[in-house]
């Protein structure tokens, strides 16, 4: 995982986080942690452009979406645009796969349902899908898609429809639709989007606040430098 890692271990003497943030950095603090959901995840499958990588990183981060598995693309290196994340993705949590097996069985073991995003002969309309259970949204690689590995695994796999003559969409551009839809309907239907459960809250709490302090790395240790 990245953005956060083990608790952190304030050195002797050094200020707690809380003591050094103001009144309206704690409240925004409060405010993003009441609209996160790890009940939603999304799962990057081989992507190969480091724009993408960011922007997908980007629409999570800023919809609420805490969760992002990535299945390592053994010719590319993961490696998402810093211009584009702007910092994004430290507070994310990102876990890392060697294929999509190992995945799958990960996000199963926690009751996820494992939606995919393909263009195939019985595909579901996005819009149909209910996203009031835990559902995992994947995305494949920009030229090929996702693998057969991953359509082999899926419980089931959806298109987002398009209206006009453009029938395909950049693998961010679907992605962020995606995920914008699938929390509209959490707000619409469930009344809220974020569902933490108060213990997995606190944790979280604890890890932005260190995280928004700006010399976190002279304080805290050279490994929080950036999250």
């Amino acid at each position: 995982m990245s953005g956060g890692g083990p608790k952190y271990e304030v050195h002797e003497g050094a200020p707690l986080p809380d003591e050094l943030l103001l009144p309206p950095r704690k409240e925004r603090i409060e405010q993003v942690i009441a609209n996160r959901t790890r009940n939603l995840v999304v799962v990057l499958d081989r992507l190969e452009d480091s724009f993408n990588m960011a922007a997908v990183l980007r629409t999570c981060e800023a919809m609420g979406v805490q969760e992002v598995h990535v299945i390592r693309n053994k010719d590319v290196p993961w490696s998402p645009n810093t211009k584009v994340t702007q910092g994004c993705d430290k507070w994310l949590e990102l876990t890392r796969y060697d294929d999509f097996t190992a995945c799958h069985r990960a996000l199963k073991e926690r009751g996820f349902s494992i939606q995919v995003s393909a263009v195939r002969d019985g595909a579901r309309s996005l819009f149909e899908l209910k996203f009031d259970q835990k559902v995992a949204l994947v995305f494949g690689n920009e030229r090929f898609g996702v693998s057969d590995e991953v359509l082999s695994l899926a419980d089931g796999v959806f298109w987002l429809p398009m209206l006009g003559f453009t029938q395909s969409l950049n693998i961010s551009a679907a992605a962020s639709a995606c995920i914008t839809r699938a929390v509209a309907w959490r707000l619409e239907h469930l009344g809220r989007h974020g569902d933490l459960p108060e213990g997995d809250a606190a944790v979280l709490r604890e890890r932005f606040k260190l995280l928004s302090v700006k010399q976190r790395g002279r304080l805290y240790g050279a490994h929080v430098k950036r999250g």
